[in-house]
């Protein structure tokens, strides 16, 4: 993806083009899965891991990119797809929010866009305004090597 159009992205969410936000928002595009702050510190190595986690902040206010909790104890965070209102502040509409899946095999974070989070009736009283919802196993690279492994049961 091209400068010019990471730019137009970032200006259409009310974020300032900078330079270095566009080469932040460059390499999450380009990974196939949630990143972690270090995951990007591991292929910045030369942005500061503050310059990262303040983009990162900057991002997610601005609904840029969506932030995952895999059960890892690392925060992931993926780039929202265009309008995007995920996570925002009064929307009650969570037709955004999508399920995610965590390889135990390479350790990934995937966005399952085609799966919405389930819908969870909740007791009288209680206001759901974001759900995480989670599923573990291995991808399909990691399935197929796992696989490749096992031998055959005769």
């Amino acid at each position: 993806m091209n400068a010019e159009a990471l730019s137009d992205e970032l200006l259409g969410r009310s974020i300032r083009p900078t330079a270095l936000r566009i080469l932040i928002l460059r390499t999450m595009k380009e990974m196939d899965c949630a990143a972690s702050l270090s995951d990007l510190e591991e292929r910045l190595v030369t942005v500061d891991k503050s310059t990262i986690f303040r983009t990162l902040t900057l991002f997610l206010a601005h609904h840029i990119v969506h932030a995952v909790d895999d059960g890892t104890g690392a925060m992931k965070y993926a780039v929202c797809r265009p309008g995007c209102r995920c996570g925002e502040e009064g929307e009650d509409d969570l037709g955004d929010l999508h399920t995610h899946f965590y390889c135990e095999g390479c350790h990934h974070t995937f966005c399952l866009r085609g799966l919405p989070v389930p819908v969870v009736t909740l007791p009288e009283g209680f206001r759901l305004h974001t759900a995480n919802y989670v599923l573990k196993g291995l991808c399909p690279e990691c399935a197929a090597r796992a696989a490749a492994r096992t031998p055959e049961a005769h």
